[in-house]
């Protein structure tokens, strides 16, 4: 099941379970290869249910001058999710996916995605509804398939469909969480190898689009070594040596009309993006993983930088320049109590047009138990890429501070 939503993240109490249980006694569990619980309908027909969760502890060193020997300590809920899939049809699936919206705060139960899908073969395949705009390897490995557990708050610039958390239609938000409601064709070819997805997304909604202008969004990978598995044309950052030795290479654009500014002063948004993963079994049966991201993202024909952000005029700010994902994992070979140490280094370099360079150096391990169903990690991160956040202004301004993060995944 996991392997369907596996861009998904999840719980509830007994009722619930008591619920499911029932369920399973009168619709029958189907033992498979998926994670979660799939219940047979007929021979065409199942439902499949799965949760998952991710909860950290923080430590940042205050940036502000003769405090910065203080440190700000922080307990959070990351993602509570529940997923759910399912086939009604041979060609016919569905998949819809839950968040909490305000996790810090309450925590309101939010859609996450909702994807009606055809898939007729390997070779094309449409999905239409609320999905993962295609895009560079990070964002369709999503938090739960990624290698590192911070992947996002220290990364590379978000692309349009993460600039809000929010959905809203005031020249302010793209989509959430990387997501967008809109159409992606998909398939793959020779073999598997080469891999396509192609969809078009409402994209910014108001503002600087004032002629409704759609986004558009192309991704093409080619594996030259074992070909990855995973569902639709979604990603993983690490297959914990379990998928063979992988060796993929991958490039993606993104583009709108009018897709950033304000709407006295829009700007076209594109957005290009080439990445690569390498995975290799060593003779020691340890697991090498090395993943790398490149960005360039440009806006023309909007002064998209110079006005501030509020309810007179909404601005779409995107990042525009150039930057960089670099990371390496080692997962030892020997099991260590219940799980395997994997160590890892990332580095990440973001360099706008127009504003100040930041940086991010980070160490980490990592204690895999179950591979992406349950990981703890430990890491390390020093540099300005979260004090000087999404302010690529010519003013931007932030200092170089530390912080240290331990985090815990489950899922099923």
């Amino acid at each position: 099941m996991k392997d369907l939503i596996k861009h998904s993240v999840n719980g509830r109490g007994g009722r619930w379970r008591s619920t499911l249980l029932l369920t399973m006694l009168t619709v029958g569990q189907v033992a498979d290869s998926y994670a979660g619980a799939t219940f047979k309908i007929d021979d065409t027909k199942w439902i499949g249910v799965g949760i998952g969760l991710r909860s950290s502890f923080t430590a940042t060193q205050n940036s502000a001058g003769a405090n910065n020997n203080q440190w700000s300590n922080n307990f959070s809920l990351d993602n509570a999710r529940l997923y759910f899939n399912g086939q009604m049809h041979k060609y016919l699936k569905f998949e819809i996916n839950t968040d909490c919206q305000t996790c810090g705060s309450g925590g309101e139960i939010r859609l996450l995605d909702a994807i009606g899908k055809i898939e007729y073969n390997p070779m094309a395949n449409l999905w239409v509804g609320r999905m993962l705009v295609p895009g560079e390897r990070r964002e369709m490995n999503g938090p739960f398939y990624s290698g590192i557990y911070q992947t996002f708050a220290s990364g590379t610039p978000f692309e349009p469909a993460d600039y809000n958390l929010t959905i809203q239609n005031n020249g302010t938000s793209a989509g959430s969480y990387g997501r967008d409601d809109g159409a992606t064709f998909w398939g793959s070819v020779m073999s598997d190898r080469l891999q396509y997805a192609a969809g078009f997304f409402r994209g910014l909604r108001g503002g600087a689009n004032v002629n409704d202008n759609p986004a558009y969004a192309q991704k093409l990978s080619y594996n030259f070594w074992s070909v990855e598995k995973n569902p639709g044309y979604y990603t993983s950052g690490t297959y914990y040596g379990k998928g063979g030795d992988i060796l993929t290479i991958s490039a993606n654009n993104q583009y709108q009309s009018q897709g950033a500014g304000t709407v006295a002063t829009p700007g076209n948004f594109r957005g290009t993006g080439v990445d690569v993963l390498m995975e290799k079994i060593l003779p020691n049966k340890a697991v090498l993983t090395l993943e790398g991201d490149y960005k360039n993202y440009g806006i023309t024909g909007g002064n998209y930088h110079t006005i501030a952000n509020s309810i007179a005029t909404p601005n779409f700010n995107m990042f525009a320049g150039q930057a960089y994902d670099l990371s390496g994992m080692y997962m030892l070979a020997d099991k260590m109590g219940i799980g395997f140490v994997q160590p890892y280094l990332r580095y990440v370099n973001i360099n706008p047009t127009g504003s100040s360079n930041r940086n991010s150096y980070q160490a980490g391990i990592n204690y895999v138990i179950d591979g992406h169903n349950a990981v703890v990690s430990l890491n390390y991160i020093y540099g300005d890429m979260a004090t000087k956040g999404l302010n690529y202004t010519s003013s931007a301004k932030g200092a170089e501070v530390s912080s240290f993060m331990v985090g815990f995944q489950w899922q099923i």
